[in-house]
């Protein structure tokens, strides 16, 4: 059984891991009797931290919003996590935040144990940061704040959207997720006049205030919010495309492949096709070697071309005689 001073920091842990525990649940965690939770939580209280409680059998515990924000109790592995995080997020895709982030890792590697600071350290020592020019358009924060809160109330929401091309247009969506893909932000959202999916980058989005009114959910984009941007990012940057028909049932082959690969359309219940691409017609024949199915190339002719010169290269690896 812990010792007073260590179960209340062992308590406090547990309130800040958790939204919601019931009495049982703590008293469980920490080897005591409900009653000990109870007069636990009240030393707490005495200490300042607002801890709520709720009556009934489906009562607990929440720690509250204090006046001030109180100490934070990591174990080893999260405090190590903040440190990356927080170094990562000072080289990262959103404007502004470096040096805030670069502010609380110094307060953080202050206090952490030598242990713990000889792991960070070594991180940051054997880790090279992308070039700042070479990160390309950053998403401004108070913008990645607006668009979080419409996703979350789920509240319509306009916006100019400057294209890759320069120009730019209002558009009204139903915000659905924020994407967080390489070093930028993209907004999925449900494009009113447009009745589709939309991807939008983060950083050519300037929100129009007030949000408009609340709407219904819907069902999410094929694959998920994520799934929708990789394959909308990767399509956006081929160079060739093609639609290969391949001899085997869609859930085989979506098994085999990643979402940013291609996307699956079931033919019929023993074929499919499979839109995919590439800048390289070396990386789509990859794609479709490590299908290990049989399939079928009709187009583009030079991606043809290609199969069949590597088709003659195996070949004459095995000897075999050409057809």
């Amino acid at each position: 059984m812990l010792e007073t001073s260590a179960r209340l920091l062992r308590l406090l842990s547990l309130l800040q891991a958790r939204r919601d525990w019931t009495g049982a649940a703590l008293a469980e965690r920490l080897d005591v009797s409900e009653r000990t939770v109870r007069r636990d939580v009240d030393r707490l209280r005495e200490l300042g931290y607002p801890v709520n409680a709720t009556r009934g059998t489906d009562g607990g515990y929440r720690l509250g919003a204090g006046a001030a924000m109180p100490p934070l109790l990591l174990d080893d592995d999260e405090a190590v996590a903040v440190a990356v995080g927080l170094r990562t997020a000072a080289g990262g895709g959103v404007a502004g935040i470096g040096e805030t982030s670069m502010r609380a890792l110094a307060k953080l590697e202050q206090v952490l144990p030598s242990r713990l600071r000889h792991r960070v350290n070594a991180l940051q020592t054997y880790t090279e940061p992308v070039p700042a020019d070479r990160l390309g358009p950053q998403a401004d924060p108070r913008v990645l704040t607006v668009l979080a809160a419409a996703c979350r109330d789920r509240e319509r929401l306009r916006f100019d959207y400057r294209a890759h091309d320069g120009s730019a247009t209002v558009r009204t969506v139903e915000p659905h997720r924020l994407v967080s893909w390489g070093r930028r932000w993209y907004l999925v959202a449900w494009d009113v006049d447009r009745q589709d999916w939309r991807t939008f980058r983060a950083d050519r989005v300037e929100p129009r205030t007030p949000t408009g009114p609340r709407f219904p959910p819907r069902d999410p984009p094929e694959g998920g919010a994520a799934a929708h941007v990789a394959r909308g990012v990767s399509a956006a940057a081929w160079r060739y495309r093609t639609r290969v028909l391949v001899h085997a049932p869609a859930e085989v082959v979506t098994e085999r492949i990643n979402p940013a690969v291609g996307v699956v359309e079931a033919v019929d219940a023993h074929t499919c096709v499979l839109d995919t691409g590439a800048d390289s017609l070396h990386t789509i024949a990859v794609y479709l070697g490590m299908l290990d199915l049989d399939f079928q190339v009709t187009d583009p002719p030079e991606l043809v071309e290609h199969m069949r010169d590597i088709t003659a290269r195996y070949a004459r690896a095995t000897g075999a005689p050409l057809a």
